[in-house]
């Protein structure tokens, strides 16, 4: 039976993350990047600086609504997870270091994918029965289209509530009980065939901790993740440039492989990875992968804003795919390219290869602080994934009722997550994140003249 199941899986995972989705989202991000004259590359310094600037604005939000900040810090919290970890050094391992440069180019465009995103959510976003702001895709299609393409919503909804138990909650507990227990092992504290009843007791604590910041409503989570998501952020940056100046005499060779592997992968591989759309295909489905645009998912996050203005918040939406892509990937990318480790091309890596990166250049200690980065990437995930499932939950039964019920049942999944060998989950999680991306860009490319007409209408009140 799991055999049956996997196959189904492989086969619609491999067409999903294929040629057309690459087309399809390449080609979305390309039009829409057109319709608003690049404002990711126009208006980017005008982007950072109302971002980065709002970081010190201690405004309290209004009731049912987070501050514009802690909106970004919720999306981000559901995007920067072990997919800048662990996804990076897959898209390595089998694309060669040219899949970075297929990073880079998702990136460029998945900033005003994101940025479109932001702006439907919350033109088209609503307040439920709590007085809670409530938006995303299933909500634009809703509010923005004609009730014939309403089915769109509800498939968006029903993917996303089955990928955010596998891809939110037990892959991530997975990770961080991982992390744990080679750290304890490496010390010596827990023995290596001892970890059954560590892992359980993780997980119930875990479980805890997620019921305790979710069932406290959106403030909450806002409150929680504006402090987590800085800190988490800064300490791996922190780490990985540390590796960087450790190696700063490899850097140049470094980038040199990442342009020359985009094109010509045999030449950097050895002819292990000797297909330029492998490169193209690990790096770009990495990229959205890790960022998430074109899902949908963080507009969700971003629609409970305190904000009136649609660009403004969209703007949150370039700076997002910034952080988690340009900066925080591409020095992961550095860590395991500058510091000296084998890349096992062709096969698949993990997290254990980010982990060799810095254990190359600081030595066994720094498995501590990685699983600390692990855990907090993990543990932001799961919280940002678990608004993202309350939604989709309340959208697809029509009260804010089942919240509290789902919340529970994703906190106690953590257990599942802790205990279970997860494969086969990881791999199901992976093809509903992909069929999310259909409806959600559907709509988005039927939108996108209401996104063309609020971007020109605000910077021309800017001007």
């Amino acid at each position: 039976m799991l055999d049956w199941i996997e196959r189904i899986n492989g086969a619609v995972n491999g067409f999903i993350w294929g040629v057309p989705a690459m087309i399809c989202i390449v080609g979305v991000g390309l039009y829409l990047s057109w319709g608003t004259g690049f404002v990711q590359l126009r208006r980017f310094g005008y982007a950072i600086r109302h971002t980065l600037g709002r970081i010190f604005d201690r405004k309290e939000a209004a009731d049912g609504s987070m501050t514009p900040f802690q909106a970004v810090c919720t999306a981000l919290a559901g995007t920067v997870g072990t997919g800048n970890i662990a996804g990076v050094a897959g898209a390595i391992a089998l694309g060669g270091p040219g899949a970075v440069f297929w990073m880079w180019v998702s990136a460029l465009l998945g900033m005003c994918t994101k940025y479109s995103e932001v702006v439907l959510a919350v033109k088209y976003r609503e307040r439920n029965a709590a007085g809670d702001w409530v938006g995303g895709p299933m909500y634009y299609i809703k509010n923005g289209l004609a009730p014939r393409w309403r089915p769109l919503a509800a498939m968006f909804a029903v993917f996303g509530a089955v990928a955010v138990f596998g891809t939110g909650n037990a892959t991530q507990v997975n990770t961080i009980v991982t992390a744990l227990d080679a750290a304890l092992v490496n010390y010596g504290v827990l023995a290596g065939d001892g970890t059954g009843l560590f892992d359980l007791i993780a997980g119930i604590v875990i479980a805890g901790c997620v019921a305790l910041v979710l069932l406290g409503g959106v403030r909450r989570i806002g409150r929680f993740t504006e402090k987590l998501v800085p800190f988490m952020a800064l300490l791996y940056i922190v780490l990985s440039l540390g590796v960087v100046l450790f190696r700063i005499d490899r850097v140049p060779a470094v980038l040199g492989a990442i342009v020359k592997g985009a094109f010509r992968p045999e030449a950097v591989t050895g002819g292990v990875v000797g297909s330029l759309f492998v490169a193209m295909r690990r790096g770009v489905s990495r990229g959205i992968f890790s960022n998430e645009a074109g899902l949908g998912t963080g507009s969700i996050a971003h629609a409970t804003a305190d904000t009136g203005e649609p660009v403004r918040q969209g703007l949150f939406g370039i700076f997002e795919v910034f952080a988690d892509t340009i900066v925080i990937c591409t020095l992961t990318a550095l860590v395991i390219l500058c510091s000296g480790i084998t890349v096992p091309y062709g096969q698949a890596a993990g997290a254990d290869l980010t982990i060799a990166g810095f254990t190359a250049a600081y030595g066994r200690w720094v498995s501590l602080f990685t699983a600390v980065a692990l855990i907090c990437f993990a543990f932001s995930t799961i919280i940002g994934w678990g608004l993202y499932g309350a939604r989709f939950m309340e959208y697809l039964f029509g009260t804010a009722r089942v919240i509290r019920p789902f919340m529970v049942v994703y906190a106690l999944v953590a257990i599942v997550g802790a205990t279970v060998d997860l494969g086969l989950l990881w791999d199901i999680s992976d093809t509903f994140n992909g069929l999310m991306v259909i409806p959600n860009l559907i709509a988005v490319a039927l939108l996108s003249g209401t996104v063309f007409k609020l971007t020109k209408e605000y910077f021309d009140r800017e001007k």
